[in-house]
């Protein structure tokens, strides 16, 4: 059985914190964890949610396997996936857990307010 979910193309994944209640509670356990979402696009989104769901009813880990900023190999738990149709495609919506220890959340607006010309 495939325990891993791949990002082979592309930018490294963003992060975002969770806002909903359901999903809080996805890191209710002895673990330090957060749980975050990311959206990933992709061409067989309903095939991955159902390997996900393959893996959580043999009650086996799934992992969503990525690069980071500086290009190295990282891998994370993935304990929610759902499957979306936008107009621009497939998106695949992954809840995941992160260690509390090892995220940094950053704020703010990156719109670049400051770089506005004056009239």
């Amino acid at each position: 059985m495939d325990d891993k979910i791949t990002i082979i193309e592309g930018p490294p994944p963003v992060f975002e914190p969770v806002q909903d209640g359901w999903a809080i509670s996805l890191n209710e356990g002895p673990a330090l964890s957060i749980t975050v979402l990311t959206r990933v696009r992709t061409f067989n989104g309903p095939a991955l949610v159902e390997r996900c769901y393959r893996a959580w009813h043999s009650q086996a880990p799934i992992h969503l396997l990525y690069r980071n900023d500086m290009g190295l190999e990282e891998q994370t738990p993935i304990v929610a996936a759902r499957s979306v149709e936008t107009d621009d495609g497939q998106v695949l919506l992954l809840w995941l857990n992160f260690d509390r220890d090892k995220v940094e959340f950053e704020f703010g607006n990156d719109e670049g307010d400051e770089d506005e010309a004056e009239e």
